[in-house]
């Protein structure tokens, strides 16, 4: 029997990178065995700002899938759903939406950031995009889910979910649980850059289905010190290893920890070249990425396969979310029935 339920997801917005494997995906692997799953993929959510993109969102839904399969998801064990395939998302969406004050949006840091970053680029904030931390709270709470694994930036989202829980249970009765988070290994995986984050939009991520030779040509323009303060004009200089984000990707993917101690004592005494370091990490990244390319091919030629398992398990959540939306409505007294014309009109307490 299953510990419990899951709902995480991810917008399409393009294909998934290293930072959403040890932020979310590696964690899932290991919890599709333990819990009843359901990974979505939050196509309404990527309208709020990408609504004149159709055709990318079109694309990146089968990407992701993609990606899920190719790191080892298990359709079987899980359901992967589009959220467009399930309307009560939406249902109870706009439940939430009559239930939340603007307040708890207003100060979500998440969502401020995000704001911030668009209105900086000139683009307008559409309501959707504004309104999109009530639709993951309707995500999870939908399937009554008990455990929300997320990343980092994340966990405000989920502190949101559980105060809707707790106002909701409280108007109208005990319906909803207060999920938890659970964090991923590596909550936060630096940029090729040596941004704090790595990024589609900041093009600085390394994607689950970039081929060998990218990942060489990425890596090697990697930064190598993210404080601009430790250059290494020749290999003889020392190095500092904890300014160098090419050792934070040989501690999160380089299996080899003897070789990793040995390569960060040589860069702090200086007898070990940058290119000797990215080279190393090029192969640790290849050897973990070449399973997943394999898998992935597969899958990707098989289109209409990955179309089924969509629709499956889009349709496995259904049915969970009819239950939900019609005890829903019942205790919200949304129920149209003859006994409404006696009911005293006025405000509810």
């Amino acid at each position: 029997m299953a510990a419990g339920r899951i709902l995480t997801g991810m917008r399409p917005t393009g294909p998934l990178h290293l930072g959403h494997y040890v932020g979310a995906l590696e964690n899932w692997l290991r919890l599709q065995r333990e819990y009843e799953c359901f990974f979505l993929i939050a196509d309404y959510q990527a309208f709020g700002d990408h609504l004149d993109e159709i055709d990318r969102i079109r694309r990146s839904v089968f990407d992701v899938t993609l990606d899920w399969l190719a790191v080892g998801l298990d359709p079987e064990a899980s359901a992967f759903v589009v959220q467009g395939y399930v309307p009560e998302h939406a249902e109870l969406t706009l439940y939430f939406s009559m239930l939340t004050p603007k307040s708890w949006l207003d100060r979500n840091p998440t969502l401020k950031a995000e704001i911030a970053q668009i209105e900086s680029e000139h683009d307008t904030i559409t309501m959707g995009f504004y309104n999109y931390p009530l639709s993951q709270a309707a995500d999870i709470l939908l399937p009554k889910a008990d455990l929300v694994p997320v990343g980092e930036d994340q966990e405000p989202h989920i502190e949101l979910t559980r105060e809707i829980a707790r106002r909701f249970n409280r108007a109208y009765g005990e319906t909803f649980p207060e999920p938890k988070s659970l964090m991923g290994r590596v909550p936060r995986l630096l940029g090729l850059d040596g941004q704090a984050k790595m990024s589609k939009s900041l093009d600085n991520a390394i994607y689950l289905s970039d081929d060998a030779k990218t990942v060489q040509r990425k890596v090697r323009r990697m930064v190598t010190d993210i404080t601009g303060s430790h250059p290494r004009l020749q290999a003889s200089d020392p190095g500092v290893v904890e300014y160098n984000p090419v050792f934070n990707y040989h501690d999160v993917f380089n299996p080899n920890a003897d070789e990793v101690a040995d390569l960060k004592e040589r860069y702090g005494r200086g007898t070990v070249s940058d290119g000797e370091v990215k080279d190393k990490l090029v192969d640790a990244l290849n050897t973990f990425l070449d399973p997943i390319r394999d898998r992935r091919a597969g899958y990707e030629a098989h289109p209409d396969r990955v179309a089924e398992i969509l629709e499956a398990g889009s349709e496995r959540e259904r049915k969970i979310a009819r239950e939900t939306i019609g005890e829903v409505r019942e205790k919200m007294r949304l129920t149209y029935t003859p006994d409404a014309l006696t009911a005293p009109a006025g405000k509810r307490k």
